[in-house]
């Protein structure tokens, strides 16, 4: 379960599940649910469509962004914005409010102006490409956040921004699901959760030392570890 308020991270091999599991929760197409449940804000999220979980509030940032030629990141932003104020019955932002709104937010993931006259990540840098999803996320403010190892392909510089954009957008009301390899990224968003996925499943639960101790026996020290070992404790 994944609290209000809580950051809970996902780590893991390759081929353990992770980018399986934050599709799913998103809702991509390619992806089918053979059994299992997910309840979101009391309701079964998998009976939802992509288009309607984005309107309930559920976010994806992508392990890889794509590209949309010739859709300006301000178009596509002002029309998920006031798709989303819409469904919460609220007023759209005219054109004004919008533009002070999305300045806050550049600044918040330190990207310039230019950026939102731009299609949507053609050209952009892999650092580019990330603070362009953390911009998103701080623009349509979802409840739920899934975060696709979004530190993947970052430089230190550009990790500790798109970190900073990360941290400040924490709050009582939003839970964050960060899908990550390594505990770099938890150096600087430090969870109140950490899950290791093995095989499709949760092997083992605890606090941020389970990262740490994950960065320095790897992964091989819980698949060979006794079935009556106690998993570390959840923080």
């Amino acid at each position: 379960e994944v609290r209000p308020g809580e950051v809970h991270a996902i780590m893991g091999p390759n081929g353990s599940g992770k980018s399986t599991l934050a599709n799913v929760l998103a809702g991509r197409d390619s992806y089918t649910v053979t059994q299992g449940s997910v309840t979101y804000k009391g309701g079964d999220l998998l009976a939802l469509s992509t288009e309607e979980r984005a309107r309930e509030g559920v976010f994806l940032a992508f392990q890889y962004p794509v590209e949309i030629p010739g859709v300006s990141n301000i178009y596509l932003l002002k029309a998920a914005v006031n798709a989303i104020r819409k469904h919460r019955g609220q007023a759209e932002l005219d054109a004004l409010d919008f533009l002070k709104l999305v300045k806050e937010k550049l600044a918040l993931v330190q990207m310039k102006d230019e950026f939102l006259y731009r299609s949507v990540n053609e050209g952009f840098s892999g650092g580019e490409k990330k603070r362009n999803e953390i911009l998103q996320m701080a623009m349509l403010e979802p409840s739920l956040a899934v975060l696709d190892e979004t530190d993947s392909g970052l430089d230190i510089d550009a990790l500790k921004v798109v970190a900073e954009g990360v941290n400040a957008l924490r709050s009582p009301e939003r839970s964050m699901i960060l899908v990550t390899h390594y505990q770099r990224l938890l150096d600087h968003v430090v969870p109140d959760v950490v899950h290791v996925l093995g095989g499709g499943r949760i092997v083992r639960s605890g606090d941020r030392t389970l990262a740490l101790e994950l960065e320095r026996r790897g992964y091989q020290w819980i698949a060979a570890s006794a079935p009556a070992e106690q998993p570390s404790a959840a923080g």
